[in-house]
């Protein structure tokens, strides 16, 4: 789902991450509280003013979104369940979670969470802006309140939508899961209707951007397309989950991968492994001692120039629990290791042993045999 992310804080035990993406989002929504939104709610005010109104709402806004996000992980927590973090991106902000809900029950009040803190919130932003009604000096920060007040209200609205995995799409999927006894079938009926949802939006969108109205259209059209893809995604985890679990890494690993020599020069290396088998990474071996490993990413930061003097064993990476796991580690826990350190090859190691080699393709293509039966 996301592209390159950047951490901004840590708060109650939280990694709070923003994706690149999030900042076309900041910048659009200052943009269309300053120049279009403020100006239209209450005219004669300078341009300054207008601006800076633009700034705090969308700061406070964004503020809002990460209330939203820290409820549902607040409560995810309760109930036991592992958070890797909160990450804002273009269409809002998400909690991340390594495992699904364990119950029904979890699930539902999980979802709930989130709206009904926008609820909260929404309502001590509109509270705040009545106390202020009337008073002329304070006019500037009265509607920036209503507008913090309504963006909340909407916020909890929208999330509340039937369309998994929005907030309203879980409260469907817990009453399904408590219904049929049955988590994957309940994602798929839950992920189906999300999708549907994302196409009427992906065709709301069509139908303002041929009337002309060119922003909104866009902007709904995309919408309607991440929803689309994030139900999608969000029902391959689930079966991803279930087709893994009590799986480990020895049964989808390679035991007898190819190995290459400290000595070898790097561009011995090139020629010799990376042209001839084309496999990305290669452990490297002394023996039956394992010294580590060397990608296609270790060769490409060598300047060409020092290939035929610089040898493996000066390149090469050695082990450590970022890039190894053990035969019996489950292949649920190797894959939430390829997504944390991007790595989509892990050595497989018992003591200073090499095992194998697992691969992210290696698991994918399992799961898309699994995935073709399901359909």
């Amino acid at each position: 789902m996301f592209g390159k992310r950047l951490k901004l804080f840590r708060l109650l035990g939280f990694e709070v991450r923003v994706d690149l993406s999030w900042l076309v989002l900041a910048l659009l929504v200052t943009w269309s509280l300053a120049d279009v939104l403020f100006p239209f709610s209450y005219e004669g005010l300078q341009r300054t003013t207008y601006w800076l109104m633009g700034v705090t709402g969308a700061i406070f806004y964004f503020f809002s979104i990460l209330f939203h996000e820290f409820c549902h992980s607040l409560v995810a927590r309760r109930f036991g369940l592992p958070m890797r973090g909160i990450t804002l991106f273009i269409f809002g902000g998400v909690a991340e979670m390594d495992n699904e809900p364990p119950s029904p029950k979890a699930e539902f009040f999980m979802a709930v969470a989130g709206p009904i803190s926008s609820v909260i919130l929404g309502t001590l932003f509109f509270g705040a802006a009545w106390l202020l009604t009337g008073s002329k000096a304070m006019i500037a920060v009265e509607v920036v309140l209503t507008y913090l007040a309504f963006g909340n209200w909407i916020l909890a609205t929208f999330n509340l939508l039937p369309a998994f995995p929005l907030d309203g799409g879980r409260i469907l999927r817990a009453a399904l899961w408590q219904w049929q006894k049955n988590l994957p079938k309940a994602t798929r009926i839950a992920s189906r209707i999300g999708s549907g949802f994302g196409i009427v939006i992906m065709l709301v969108g069509v139908i303002n951007f041929l009337y002309g109205r060119f922003i909104a259209g866009l902007w709904q059209f995309m919408l309607g397309m991440f929803l689309r893809y994030a139900a999608e995604m969000s029902y391959r985890q689930v079966l991803f989950s279930t087709k893994l679990r009590g799986e480990t890494v020895k049964r989808f690993m390679n035991p007898q991968p190819v190995t290459a020599r400290p000595s070898l020069t790097i561009r011995e290396l090139v020629e010799e492994y990376f042209n001839q088998y084309h496999f990305k990474m290669f452990p490297v071996m002394e023996g039956e001692t394992l010294l580590g490993f060397i990608t296609t990413r270790h060769v490409k930061a060598i300047p060409r120039e020092d290939w035929g003097h610089k040898t493996v064993a000066e390149s090469l990476e050695r082990v450590s629990t970022e890039n190894a796991v053990e035969p019996s580690t489950s292949v649920l826990r190797a894959l939430s290791l390829m997504g944390k350190t991007r790595n989509s090859r892990l050595l497989v190691v018992e003591g200073d042993r090499l095992a194998g080699i697992i691969t992210l393709k290696d698991i994918m293509g399992y799961l898309a045999l699994q995935i073709e039966v399901e359909k």
